[in-house]
């Protein structure tokens, strides 16, 4: 089965992107110098010369082939019918026949072998954004639309077919057969000839117009393909249509649909307009031109120019008629690679993402892990860039330029191998951060996180992978089977062990009771599931994970008390012998903890187990009163 990209991280995303043959480093300005952009397109296809000069020769054979036609029709028409030669005009008939066939089976290979080519580049385009996605952090996907992502995988790559399969091919083909006709056209007579391109650069420099225009607008048609596709994701998912439907919304949301759907018919419309009337008057004028040839050998006849015989003006003609399909299809083509580039800029900008979290070049692997986590002296701060949510509430000023002040100052907490540390504080502390950078779902902006003493940017995301699980308030599940979500933690993993992580997190009963068992598909993120089933079954894919190190980031905090106690239970059994942070607003959670931090504006307010805290009686003595008056309503 194939996943779709989510937003939601349960473990780290920065894994090691699978190398392909293309060199995609970033074109410093690319998108603003067109020379460079399409020499980085070129680029595209350079995994495929061999390939591709295998099409040239097919080009080349076919176009050398359509122009020895007139030639021939030439031949019979001055010499074989006149002089009544059989075998000549036998001769000359089957070399027609001969080189129709060979156009088309020359045709036949050429599409094949280009078409798969292009068929080539668009997978290495989509799977080079989708890995450059995938290495991309959380602050990324917090200030970009999922639908504006899947639109440049979706409609720009998808827009892009045509260029990649067949312009290249058409490209080449029609400018060889251009080439041809002209150096055949001047072998029959020059000054015809001259007659029938004096307009030529006159047409290129209207069609290079024309692709400018529709370039222009394809950038905006694509911006609002995007937009379009952001609300269709957020507004048909399944938690859209419950809040649309809930806030009466419906007819509002569809509206708002309507009136973005008919700005892309206005740019659809420009765009198949944009320089329509110029192009057909080219090809008016190139439709013109036989008659023109025709007057312009009679007017030279009757003034006593030089004799051009039947066979050469009929032949000359067959060779205008030949050149004018493929001198209107190239500048048709320049057009299209004009529209196209906007296309590729879009898709340039996404593989040039800066990916914030790296792999160091020589990182460490750890076989066995221990464990112990450390923070110390750590600091960090948002992207004034970013101004979204940072996964705690808290939100940069959205300044642009303004600096945005510490999430988290100067931390120092250690977690012993085996140990467990609570992180409790009001709504915007910095908690939920502070469990992000222990599986770099963000870096450190200044101190270090350490795993068993290793600085955590200094080992490899294997081991940051297998080393660190993480169980969030959100769970996310695939719209797949249970036994699927589950074996997303271990592909490998048999029948026996996903019953016994599901028996170890309390859900293996209720998967086992549903007609499908473990075969069930759970529907748009788990919504066939309640909240403490989605929980639970969370658990059990982190058990099957099995990782030394369990961040659990307000886990219980949306459930009700006996819910939240099912799931607690399953928490217990996933802590066991494990390195835990647990990150909590409800206390109820956090009192067994070997310490408890008090968070206050990003930091230590207080520290201590339970009962010393109690006996300090300030900040988190004030949370557990807080819990105990709520206690009654839940």
């Amino acid at each position: 089965m194939s996943y779709a990209p989510s937003v939601l991280v349960i473990t780290p995303s920065v894994g090691a992107m699978p190398r392909d043959h293309i060199d995609w480093t970033p074109t410093p300005g690319a998108s603003a110098d067109e020379p460079r952009q399409v020499r980085r397109i070129l680029a595209l296809f350079k995994p495929y010369r061999a390939r591709l000069a295998v099409v040239g020769l097919l080009v080349a054979a076919s176009s050398l082939v359509t122009v020895a036609t007139p030639f021939l029709l030439k031949e019979t028409l001055d010499v074989a019918i006149p002089q009544g030669r059989t075998g000549l005009l036998s001769l000359l008939a089957l070399g027609m026949i001969l080189s129709a066939v060979l156009g088309g089976v020359f045709g036949v290979l050429q599409t094949l072998i280009s078409t798969t080519v292009g068929q080539r580049v668009m997978h290495d385009l989509r799977t080079a954004v989708y890995g450059r996605l995938q290495r991309m952090s959380l602050a990324f996907f917090t200030r970009t639309r999922t639908g504006e992502v899947q639109s440049r995988i979706a409609n720009d790559i998808g827009g892009m077919q045509a260029t990649v399969t067949s312009t290249a091919t058409s490209l080449v083909s029609n400018f060889t057969g251009v080439v041809a006709t002209i150096i055949a056209m001047v072998a029959l007579d020059w000054r015809l000839t001259v007659v029938s391109l004096l307009l030529l650069p006159v047409f290129v420099w209207i069609s290079r117009r024309v692709g400018n225009e529709r370039r222009k607008i394809t950038t905006q048609r694509q911006k609002q393909m995007a937009a379009m596709a952001a609300t269709v994701t957020e507004s048909l998912s399944v938690s859209g249509i419950l809040l649309g439907r809930t806030m009466g919304r419906a007819d509002s949301l569809t509206q708002a649909f309507s009136n973005e759907s008919e700005q892309l018919v206005d740019l659809e419309v420009r765009s198949n307009m944009a320089g329509r009337w110029r192009m057909a008057v080219i090809g008016i004028v190139m439709a013109a031109m036989p008659a023109v040839i025709y007057w312009t050998a009679g007017i030279a006849l009757q003034l006593g120019g030089p004799d051009v015989s039947l066979g050469t003006i009929v032949a000359f003609v067959s060779l205008q008629q030949g050149l004018f399909r493929p001198a209107v299809s190239l500048l048709s083509t320049g057009v299209q690679i004009q529209t196209s580039l906007a296309l590729f800029q879009r898709i340039f900008e996404y593989l040039d993402l800066p990916v914030d979290i790296t792999e160091r070049e020589n990182p460490v692997h750890l076989d066995q892990i221990k464990g112990e986590v450390r923070f110390e002296d750590v600091v960090f701060r948002y992207d004034d860039r970013d101004g979204e949510d940072g996964g705690d509430g808290r939100k940069g000023d959205g300044g642009g330029a303004r600096a945005v002040g510490p999430i988290l100052d100067g931390i120092d907490l250690t977690v012993p191998a085996g140990g467990s540390l609570a992180v409790v504080g009001p709504t915007g502390a910095g908690k939920s951060t502070l469990g992000h950078l222990v599986p770099r779902l963000y870096d450190v902006t200044g101190g270090r996180v350490t795993l068993d003493g290793v600085d955590v940017r200094d080992l490899d995301f294997d081991t940051l992978a297998r080393a660190v699980g993480v169980v969030s308030q959100e769970t996310y599940l695939f719209h797949a089977t249970v036994a699927d979500n589950l074996r997303f933690a271990k592909p490998d993993a048999t029948d026996e062990e996903l019953h016994a992580a599901a028996r170890a997190a309390q859900i293996h009963d209720h998967i086992a009771a549903l007609p499908d068992g473990y075969d069930t598909v759970v529907g748009e993120r788990g919504h066939r599931f309640s909240g403490g089933e989605k929980q639970r079954l969370a658990i059990a894919r982190t058990i099957l994970r099995d990782p030394p190190v369990l961040i659990l980031d307000e886990a219980t905090s949306a459930l009700d008390t006996r819910t939240e106690q099912a799931v607690q239970d399953a928490i217990d059994a996933l802590s066991a012998n494990r390195t835990t942070l647990t990150i909590a607003h409800r206390l109820s959670t956090v009192r067994d903890a070997d310490q408890i931090v008090v968070l206050d504006a990003g930091t230590v307010a207080e520290r201590g187990t339970h009962e010393e805290l109690l006996r300090q009686d300030g900040r988190y003595a004030a949370l557990v009163r807080r819990d105990a008056r709520l206690e009654p309503t839940r």
